[in-house]
């Protein structure tokens, strides 16, 4: 594995996101001296929060996965995590309903899930989930050390025996065909296939190995920290204070001072210089880029995911079958993809994440008062470039028309905040997306921008644009392995 050469005390990490924390606790744990800058006043970066009307907003991700990859970076600076960031596991972890009324409540224990969908769907699709759910461990078994938690230097580096056991799982199939070997029902099949968009792919397109990311939700659980998910940034930022990193919020990066191919100091928005041994950026790649003075040559043009539209609304009121996550599908399925990723269009039969944080933690709304942030996909602004200024909030009414009809019936809205792809487009997101670029086959692994980028020696790429890829517990291991680029994977030099 390539690293950092020479001198690598003295850190500057441009960030104080999730990768940019994680990168931050691995390299002070690992004996460096570390200054983070934040152009924000305080830690978050996508995993923002927004206090309104006495209401707590998560602006970025809902949905939490994989605690132990969060355990582990508070554990690089010997933290305990559960003295920073109390968790409890969602049950269900979320609920589906669709189009015919039928709901299931999606479990991670195996019996209570098999149960559920024997009487979803009849004891031959329980066999089947049971079959499928042994797969998914397999699956995951295979990829996860080598290909998602691992620097891969060239495609090359994929040759190994766990390559040899994705191709015999049928990794390298197609999603939807391999799910159905193992499901009848339909709808069974868009439980365990949905988290597809996550990646920016359609089921029917996206490469079966995929189907980890439904192994972190429906076998690994789902998690929510007290607070909600903004609290996972802050906690993050109080342990790698604790360990002796400097943070400078409202302060970014405005230039890289080099000498020869090595930085040697970051120029900061403030006007100040901090001299350094090594910089891992985790801005947009755009930016990081543009920092760098160059944008790496691609026989391909990066294609970013889909995007989405968030209203969040508080109410009161009571909806006692609504709990903390609900995926609600509409009858369309295929239909849906091609018009978010193949035409540009927004869904005509839109499916939805809702999200009911108070069920979980009533202190994020004021007494008597629930949260709701609704989830619609939509196409990125190089797919569609729609007025989101002109059609946000006609929008945002019938996405909550169409939430009232299924899920919240005499819904009204006492507080509302609307986050369009043009609002993510202002926060300097690619393509106005916050799911950053399409995991494609030729943009995962080392076919994904890489994180030590060619023509400097000692500046390394953290993010969700970068290796391993998009999501919580992927940006954490983003700031580890550019941790790893640093210090050498066990931190020695």
């Amino acid at each position: 594995m390539k690293t950092v050469p020479g001198r690598t005390t003295d850190i500057v990490v441009v960030g104080a996101g999730l990768s940019g924390l994680a990168a931050a606790l691995h390299l002070a744990g690992r004996g460096r001296r570390v200054t983070v800058l934040e152009r924000g006043p305080g830690p978050g970066g996508r995993a923002g929060r927004v206090e309104l009307d006495g209401y707590s907003l998560d602006t970025g991700p809902t949905v939490l996965t994989m605690p132990g990859i969060v355990r582990d970076t508070f554990a690089a600076v010997g933290a305990d995590m559960a003295g920073y960031l109390p968790l409890r596991r969602l049950d269900p972890a979320y609920t589906a309903s669709f189009a015919d009324g039928s709901r299931l409540a999606v479990h991670s224990d195996a019996e209570a899930m098999a149960d559920a969908v024997r009487a979803f769907a009849g004891p031959a699709e329980a066999a089947g989930y049971l079959r499928l759910r042994r797969w998914l461990t397999r699956l995951y078994r295979a990829e996860f050390d080598r290909f998602i938690a691992s620097n891969i230097d060239s495609p090359l580096g994929l040759v190994s025996r766990d390559l040899a056991r994705l191709v015999a799982l049928g990794g390298f199939r197609r999603l939807e065909p391999r799910i159905s070997s193992f499901l009848g029902d339909e709808r069974l099949r868009r439980v365990f296939t949905f988290q597809a968009l996550y990646a920016g792919e359609s089921p029917m397109r996206a490469l079966a190995l995929y189907a980890v990311i439904s192994y972190m939700d429906t076998v690994g659980g789902v998690f929510f920290p007290e607070g909600g998910i903004a609290a996972l940034p802050r906690a993050l930022a109080a342990a790698a204070e604790a360990a002796g990193v400097r943070f400078r919020y409202d302060d970014g990066a405005d230039a890289l001072e080099r000498r020869g191919d090595r930085v040697t100091a970051v120029l900061t928005t403030t006007g100040d210089r901090i001299a350094c041994d090594a910089v891992v950026l985790t801005a947009e790649l755009p930016e990081s880029y543009r920092l760098l003075g160059r944008t790496p040559r691609r026989a391909l043009a990066l294609s970013p995911a889909p995007s989405a539209l968030v209203v969040h609304v508080g109410a009161a009121g009571d909806w006692p079958d609504v709990g903390h996550h609900s995926i609600s599908f509409g009858d369309r399925w295929a239909s849906t993809f091609r018009e978010l990723i193949t035409e540009g269009r927004l869904m005509s039969d839109p499916s939805l994440l809702i999200t009911r944080p108070t069920v979980s933690d009533p202190g994020l709304a004021p007494a008597k008062r629930h949260l709701f942030s609704i989830l619609a996909p939509t196409p990125n602004l190089q797919r569609a470039p729609i007025d989101w200024a002109r059609e946000a909030e006609p929008y945002a009414a019938a996405v909550l028309d169409e939430a009232r009809k299924r899920l919240l019936p005499g819904l009204e809205v006492e507080m509302s905040h609307v986050i369009s792809p043009a609002d993510w487009a202002a926060r300097g997101m690619v393509a106005g997306t916050p799911f950053s670029y399409a995991h494609s086959f030729v943009q995962t692994g080392p076919f994904r921008p890489r994180n030590l980028p060619r023509g400097v020696e000692n500046v390394v790429l953290a993010g969700g644009g970068t290796v391993p890829g998009v999501g919580v517990p992927t940006v954490l291991l983003s700031g580890r392995l550019a941790a790893d680029r640093v210090t050498g994977p066990e931190g020695a030099r």
